[in-house]
């Protein structure tokens, strides 16, 4: 099973905003210490799909977790910033790379996206499904991750669609958008940028009971072009 899952990884901005960061980060701080390897380790199946061609440079990857999609682009030959709102899954990450040999390709860094942001531009920026069970300036977030793209490099964005057909207690609170939403809510420049998927598909993964199961997704890629293009 991938590692394909609901992330929290920010607060609202404002008066409240650092109680409602302590409260996100003591969330998944507290759910990663449940056990002992929350996420299965191996990448999303659509990171590695959508970076296929790619020349390894540099990489972000946004909601990190243990660290399974960071680890993956390491071994490719990327170098790479992770970045995570749990400390405790932070302090995994970096175990599980250090066991992959790869611990001198990824630099781990503790990040409220809504407040702070990894600094610099790179080849390659990812935020696989960056959902949040509290309020999150996610459009805020992703357009941030825009920004940080250089000049030649990829977006990758791949959310989920809904939550999955077991899921008997939904959290109505929580923001889905289609693929379109999402590429209008980055706001980019049709001059500067070229969309190259815009889309959803299915996930075939296993239920809690063991059954086959599928889960709608979306991902969208985009190239920023150079000055030359």
């Amino acid at each position: 099973m991938s590692d394909q899952h609901t992330h929290t990884h920010t607060a609202p901005t404002g008066p409240a905003s650092s109680a409602a960061a302590d409260t996100a980060e003591a969330f998944w701080d507290e759910r990663y210490n449940q056990s002992g390897r929350l996420w299965s380790g191996d990448p999303n199946a659509a990171l590695v799909r959508e970076t296929e061609g790619l020349t390894p440079g540099s990489a972000l990857d946004l909601g990190c977790g243990e660290g399974g999609d960071a680890i993956w682009l390491a071994r490719q030959g990327w170098r790479v910033t992770a970045t995570d709102i749990s400390r405790v899954a932070l302090g995994r990450a970096a175990e599980h790379a250090a066991q992959a040999q790869v611990a001198d390709r990824v630099d781990w860094q503790h990040h409220d996206l809504g407040a702070s942001f990894p600094a610099g531009s790179y080849d390659l920026v990812a935020a696989q499904f960056l959902h949040s069970l509290h309020e999150m300036p996610r459009e805020q977030i992703l357009r941030g991750a825009a920004a940080a793209v250089a000049p030649g490099g990829t977006l990758l964005i791949v959310g989920h669609m809904g939550f999955p057909a077991w899921e008997t207690e939904p959290h109505p609170g929580v923001d889905f958008p289609t693929p379109q939403k999402v590429l209008a809510s980055l706001e980019l420049a049709a001059d500067q940028w070229d969309v190259l998927v815009c889309d959803t598909h299915e996930h075939s993964l296993t239920d809690p009971e063991g059954q086959p199961s599928t889960r709608t997704n979306y991902t969208v890629k985009a190239q920023r072009r150079t000055p030359e293009d």
